[in-house]
């Protein structure tokens, strides 16, 4: 298995952590994948421009050691022919970032690390099978569409809360943070009524976390209906007895068990998911039921799965903070001058200014003089 690393914010201390960890030295025997359908993406590409600069001071040739998954003539495409890389995966417009796991985006990662994708697309396509079925009763992915629709009235009434016991699915709230939230989080319906529908995912694994807000969900406010996720293999080898009888597998098996039926006992409804293993097949069969699940929960409430009008607001919004902050700089000078003075001087929000300036002095650009009241600190080259 090959070690594997990646930015996955435009925080540079965790772009400083990451590169530290692999060291300047292995710099020439590391691959970079990077990986945005449009290349305009800021985070990605920061963490591109960023990588580069790694190589660059290492000496190195930044182009033959990278590897673009991205779309056909975009602007990510037009770089890495430009740089050199060493060659380019296409990723289709029509897929959305959270249904990209069984594309170009998951595949080429995964099967760089060893995995089986043959047999990830195989059970998301033996998922998809079963979705197709028109008897309700034997389509996972309705059922479980169905199941979230009853658990939340249709309105997003209550939260999901994902508990896999299995320490190999411990990102699977995270995913299904953006698979569900990001397809479902909508103000308006296809019929343009303003409806407010989603539904919010939260959870870590079990049976580590559970202890962490078992208690609130058994006792506290029933806001939420659960979904556990078991995986009945403990391990591959053999296995030993941790007391007379029983396995660490027996444990956490029963610590599943126990906190369904607790919570159970209390009237908070659960979905329970079994797999019977972590293989890739396993898992390509889980994703294709959750993505199938979304599009038909989507269409029980009339909405838009497959847009992000709410994401794309947030970034037009940070590309108006970037315009203010360097209209802010170039106001700053050896006088020093309040919030409000800068924000005269730009036709802008004494706020958004202040904001600015406070993050150009905690990052060396500017000095503040602190007053008693914010609106009175006062900055300066």
């Amino acid at each position: 298995m090959k070690h594997s690393v990646f930015f996955d914010n435009t925080d540079p201390d965790g772009i400083d952590r990451v590169l530290g960890s692999i060291g300047q030295a292995n710099l020439a025997s590391t691959l970079v994948l990077v990986i945005s359908k449009s290349g305009g993406t800021p985070e990605t590409r920061n963490g591109m421009i960023e990588a580069k600069a790694a190589y660059d001071a290492a000496g190195l040739d930044f182009g033959k050691h990278a590897v673009a998954i991205t779309g056909g003539g975009s602007k990510l495409d037009q770089y890495a022919v430009e740089q050199g890389f060493i060659t380019r995966f296409p990723m289709e417009d029509w897929v959305g970032g959270r249904t990209s796991v069984l594309s170009t985006v998951g595949l080429v990662p995964a099967a760089l690390q060893g995995i089986d994708v043959d047999a990830m697309l195989a059970g998301a396509a033996a998922m998809d099978e079963e979705t197709r079925k028109a008897d309700l009763k034997n389509n996972a992915s309705m059922r479980l569409a169905l199941a979230w629709h009853y658990g939340c009235n249709g309105k997003g009434e209550k939260d999901m809360v994902v508990l896999p016991y299995k320490d190999s699915l411990s990102l699977m709230s995270k995913y299904l943070q953006q698979l569900v939230m990001e397809s479902l989080g909508k103000e308006h319906d296809l019929d343009g009524k303003q409806v407010f529908q989603g539904i919010a995912v939260y959870g870590n694994k079990g049976s580590t976390d559970q202890h962490a807000y078992v208690q609130q969900l058994r006792d506290g406010v029933p806001n939420f209906f659960a979904t556990f996720i078991e995986v009945r293999k403990g391990r591959d080898g053999d296995t030993i007895e941790v007391e007379p009888g029983n396995t660490s597998a027996d444990y956490l098996q029963g610590f599943l068990r126990g906190t369904r039926s607790a919570l159970y006992a209390s009237g908070r409804k659960s979905i329970t998911i079994s797999l019977p293993d972590v293989s890739p097949f396993q898992v390509g069969v889980l994703i294709a039921l959750y993505e199938r699940a979304v599009s038909f929960y989507a269409s029980l409430v009339n909405i838009n799965a497959y847009h992000q009008p709410g994401v794309e607001a947030g970034k037009k919004a940070a590309a108006t903070f970037l315009t203010t902050l360097n209209a802010v700089r170039g106001r700053l000078t050896a006088y020093a001058k309040t919030a409000q003075d800068i924000a005269t001087e730009i036709d802008a929000d004494a706020e958004d200014v202040y904001h600015c300036l406070t993050h150009l002095a905690a990052n060396g650009e500017a000095q503040c003089d602190l007053a008693s009241n914010p609106a009175e600190d006062r900055f300066m080259l």
